[in-house]
Formats: structure tokens, C-alpha cells, sequence
């Protein structure tokens, strides 16, 4: 059987509380017991001197035994909580004031009289009791002398057995019973109060549990429960414990794992379409590939040279299609697992840009379409990877030619920041819709409105550029308007940090 933490802190009280309640009342009685004794011996300390001093038969040390005897037993009616003795200078008993049946002991160590009679003050002194051999009982002695000859001791047995049993009788009484049941009940009392609050304290505890274990019989699906709003772990003060503090932590942990898992989820999602747009693209230029190699392996001799240039022209061109997709897909892949090394300089940004646009002159030439850097001259520093920056810049050049139609228009450009320097790749193509510009930046997405030309597009050039300009601590941006064109942009750093 499982014990929880409640029952085992119950428990744990229970027994401290036994051990502590008992041990304090052994502690209390004998602190009582001990005060009693220190009290009555120091009262009655010179009894047995007074005794002694003021008797007829004793001041004078003349021992007669039936005389003491009648003595000692009008003393002990006169004072009944007392019992009284004669000793020999050896500490033999030779008559006493009890019950002659009653007596086990025929002498008393003399040590604690010797020890009362020199130092009265360090009370309580326990003597031996004639009634018992294992009894100890609180004294008044004094000695008794003929002249300068020590007789023997007067020996005085504080609380004798009448008293002992009326004390007895007294304790059994009804109303002491009812007090000692009051000191019970009130110890009963507090145990309940403390378990009460052990109860309140760790009930968070327990809730905190049962809120882990619901959250388990669900798969740790957060959506499928309710999480108790413990409180905050950005500002812990306004938890009321620990405990709570503790609650708000799982409770982010469990928001923050659902995230990740929900984002893991989401990844494989993408993965497995990219794999399956990937092995598509990949599947038709080598289709493509082989079925024109086929065919120059069985009707090779048949085929004209015209025939022949052609088909070995498209299988060139499908080998350098296939090589540029298979590249981009170690590009990406290196990117997203970080393997990417960055090489930073302070370089004039005007020169790449001049070189980046002469690539594309003839292309833009075919359809028309106007090349513009502003401002002109552009002598903007910046401290970057060259050929990193080269990389994005010719993609969304690329991209931007594709999507302008003839006799359109491509600017870019440099804007000085306070400490960046910004720069923009601006088409007046077809632009991009709302739906589709938050997904434009994943591998393999084509906007609803791509363009189709005779090229086959891998759709990993804008994927690639972002992890690029993330990788230069950049990010890029992009502002559209379906029909109106777009504008691609990313700020670079002036100086090194």
C-alpha cells in the first residue's frame, strides 16, 4: 500500500509527538517529584535536631528503648507523614515508631545522614528505607550525644507509608482524574490542530501531483486538460509558497513542451513534404535523363546528328538541373544543422552590388526589364560574409526577374541606418498574396501566383536565403502587394563589434 505525503508526514508527527508528549510529562513529574522532595526534606531538615534537643530522652543521649517506643508512636499520631527512628553510631535500627512486621532492614547506610547533617542546604538527600530494600525516601537525622560519646541517630523518615498511601488515594480522586483527562484531551486537541495544519500545507502538494499524474493518463497532451493557475514564475512574489512557485514552473514547462512537440510535429510534417516534393523533382530530370539515354543506346544509328545534339542537349541540361537541386539540398541541409562557417570583413557593399547586377544584364536584357542601383555613386561600408551576402543577393535577384514581367522594372537599394546599412532588392512584378507571404520563406513552397517558365525551380532559393542572412545575424524581410510588386530587404552592420 502506497502511503502519500500527507500520511507519512501524519505519521511522522504522531510518533514525534508521542515520543515528546512523554517524554515532557516524565520530564514535568520528575521536576515535580523532585521539587516536592527539595521542598518538604528543606522544611522539615531539623526535626530530628529539634527532637533531639528538646526530648527529656534524648537531649540528655540516654538511651531507653520502651520509652522511645511510647515517644515515637505519639509523635507519628501527632504527625502521621512522618516516621521515626533510632539509630547506633554503626546506623543499626534499635526501635522505631512502625509496625515491627513492616520493617525489612535491621540498619541504614549512615552516608546520607552524615551528608544532610554537614550540608543541610543541598537537598533533596535520599536515605534508605527500613520498609524496603530497594526504597529511598527524603530524611531529617540528627546525632545524638551523651556528653562528648556519640549514641547514636535520631532518624526521620519524611512521607512513610500512611502518607504514601493517602497520597495514592489522593491522586485516584475523581476531580484529579477529570484534570488528567483535561491535559489528555488538550494534548489530543493540539495533535489534531497541527495535523489540521500539516493538512493545509500540503494539500498544494497533493494537488500538484494529481495535476502530473491526470496530465500523464493524457499523453502529457496539454490541450486535453485544464492546468490550475498556481501563479507566476516571472514574479515570484505574488505566490503565496514555494509549492506555488512550483506549480507555475511546471505549468510553463508543460505549455513550453507542448510547444516544442507541437513544433516537432510541425517539422516532420514539413520534412516528409519536402522529401516527397524532393524525390519528385529528382525522379523527373533523371526519368527524363534516362529515357533520352535509352533511347540514343537503341536507335543511336538510326537517329540523325540533329536528332542526336538534341537529345544529348537535354539529357546536359537535365544533369546540370539535377546538380543545381541536389546542391541546394546540402546548402539547406548544412544551414539548418548549423555547419556553416562565416568568414566577416569590412568591404565597400556598392562594388558587390555593381557585380551582382552585370551577372543578370543579359537576362534582364531578354525581357526587357530595367536594372537600377540607387543611390549611385553607392560607397556604403559594411561588415559582413561576402560571399554569404553575394549568395542572397543573387536569389532574390533571380527571383525578382522571374516574377517581373517584360518591360518591368528591379531596383536596388542602399539606405543608411544609425548603425546598419540596409539594403533592398524592389520589383514592380506580380507580388505576393496575404495567404501566402507567411509561408513564402519555407523549403518547397510556390506562392499560388509563381510564375512557370521553361526552367524547372527547386523552390529552396528563399528558404536558403533566410538561414543565410540568419547565419550573418540578419533576418530578412519582405513587403508585397498582390499585382504591385514586392520588396525583399535585410540590414547589415557598419562596423565590427
Amino acid at each position: 500500500m502506497k502511503i502519500s505525503l500527507y500520511q507519512r508526514l501524519a505519521l511522522t508527527l504522531c510518533a514525534a509527538f508521542i515520543i515528546m508528549a512523554s517524554l515532557l510529562v516524565a520530564w514535568s513529574n520528575s521536576l515535580v517529584q523532585k521539587s516536592k522532595y527539595q521542598a518538604e526534606q528543606k522544611l522539615h531538615v531539623n526535626l530530628a535536631e529539634h527532637l533531639a534537643h528538646d526530648n527529656p530522652l534524648l537531649q540528655d543521649g540516654v538511651y531507653d528503648k520502651k520509652a522511645l517506643e511510647n515517644l515515637f508512636h505519639t509523635l507519628m499520631l501527632l504527625g502521621p507523614a512522618f516516621e521515626f527512628y533510632f539509630l547506633d553510631a554503626e546506623g543499626n535500627i534499635l526501635t522505631y515508631s512502625a509496625d515491627a512486621a513492616k520493617i525489612k532492614r535491621k540498619s541504614v547506610s549512615l552516608i546520607p545522614l552524615k551528608q544532610l547533617i554537614a550540608k543541610p542546604e543541598q537537598v533533596p538527600v535520599f536515605g534508605d528505607d527500613p520498609r524496603g530494600f530497594n526504597n529511598k525516601k527524603i530524611f531529617s537525622a540528627s546525632p545524638v550525644y551523651q556528653g562528648e560519646l556519640l549514641q547514636g541517630y535520631l532518624y526521620i523518615i519524611i512521607g512513610g507509608e500512611i502518607y504514601d498511601s493517602i497520597f495514592s488515594q489522593v491522586q485516584a480522586d475523581k476531580d484529579l482524574q477529570k484534570y488528567g483527562a483535561f491535559v489528555i484531551a488538550s494534548l489530543l486537541l493540539l495533535l489534531l490542530v497541527l495535523l489540521a495544519v500539516f493538512h493545509y500545507f500540503t494539500n498544494p502538494v497533493r494537488e500538484l501531483a494529481k495535476q502530473m499524474q491526470a496530465l500523464k493518463a493524457v499523453q502529457f497532451d496539454q490541450t486535453k486538460i485544464e492546468l490550475k493557475q498556481w501563479g507566476s514564475t516571472t514574479n515570484p512574489s505574488i505566490n503565496n509558497n514555494e509549492v506555488h512557485f512550483l506549480g507555475a514552473t511546471f505549468n510553463d514547462m508543460v505549455v513550453q513542451i507542448n510547444q516544442q512537440f507541437s513544433l516537432l510535429t510541425e517539422n516532420d510534417r514539413m520534412r516528409r513534404e519536402l522529401l516527397a516534393h524532393l524525390s519528385h523533382d529528382l525522379r523527373t530530370p533523371l526519368a527524363t535523363m534516362q529515357g533520352y539515354i535509352e533511347t540514343l543506346a537503341i536507335k543511336g544509328n538510326n537517329l540523325s546528328d540533329t536528332e542526336q545534339q538534341e537529345y544529348l542537349a537535354t539529357v546536359q541540361r537535365n544533369v546540370s538541373q539535377l546538380k543545381r537541386l541536389i546542391d541546394q539540398i546540402f546548402e539547406l541541409a548544412h544551414l539548418e544543422n548549423g555547419q556553416v562557417t562565416v568568414s566577416l570583413e569590412t568591404f565597400a557593399i556598392g562594388e558587390l552590388l555593381h557585380d551582382i547586377l552585370a551577372k543578370f544584364t543579359l537576362k534582364a536584357a531578354d525581357k526587357n526589364i530595367a536594372l537600377t542601383l540607387q543611390p549611385q555613386p553607392c560607397q556604403f561600408i559594411v561588415y559582413s560574409d561576402i560571399a554569404k551576402l553575394e549568395r542572397i543577393m543573387t536569389n532574390l535577384l533571380e527571383n525578382a526577374i522571374r516574377h517581373t514581367d517584360i518591360g518591368g522594372e528591379i531596383v536596388m537599394t542602399v539606405t543608411q541606418l544609425t548603425s546598419q546599412v540596409k539594403v533592398s532588392v524592389t520589383d514592380n512584378g506580380s507580388g505576393i498574396s496575404k495567404e501566402d507571404i507567411a509561408y513564402i520563406f519555407d523549403a518547397r513552397y510556390r506562392a499560388s501566383n509563381a510564375i512557370e517558365d521553361n526552367i524547372q525551380h527547386t523552390g529552396l532559393g528563399l528558404a536558403i536565403s533566410q538561414k543565410l542572412s540568419q547565419v550573418l545575424n540578419s533576418e530578412l524581410t519582405v513587403n508585397s502587394v498582390l499585382g504591385n510588386g514586392s520588396s525583399f530587404s535585410l540590414s547589415l552592420p557598419t562596423l565590427k563589434p
